[in-house]
């Protein structure tokens, strides 16, 4: 009888180490799926990540000032269907079209001159476009970067 005590002790921890390694490597599989999954989202991200816009006071070749737009590409691919999306009059929204802009340059385009009254510092503006792999992205003004439909 101790032997079969003993033999059924012995099944006992057999099965309870196959559950144990189970166990172990499922949670290690959900972890590592997890990380692929992180790492899958950061490499969506990294050309809109490196797409600024921001609107700034600049000094024209003839000497005036101008209030403009500057769309900043740092990647090394092109983008698309560059929008800034400008609030309008009693709550509507115009944009401002500007197509394309090349990779490691940065378009200008003017800023509504009514915007001079208001204007102190360089800030950020909210930018909309297409990634080369024509993905849609939206930076907000406090540099939210979110994919959009």
């Amino acid at each position: 009888m101790d032997s079969d005590w003993v033999g059924a002790g012995a099944d006992v921890f057999a099965a309870l180490g196959t559950v144990g390694a189970f166990a172990t490597g499922f949670l290690l599989l959900r972890r590592e799926m997890r990380r692929e999954a992180s790492r899958t989202e950061d490499e969506r991200r990294t050309q809109a990540a490196q797409i600024s816009a921001w609107v700034e006071l600049y000094t024209r070749p003839d000497g005036s000032r101008e209030l403009a737009f500057h769309i900043h590409n740092a990647s090394a691919m092109p983008i698309y269907e560059v929008e800034l999306p400008l609030p309008g009059a009693e709550g509507t929204e115009n944009v401002e079209f500007v197509g394309l802009v090349p990779p490691g340059q940065t378009i200008r385009r003017p800023a509504p001159s009514d915007w001079l009254r208001t204007y102190r510092d360089p800030e950020p503006v909210e930018i909309e476009f297409q990634d080369s792999a024509g993905r849609r992205w939206r930076r907000d003004e406090q540099g939210t970067l979110r994919e959009s439909s």
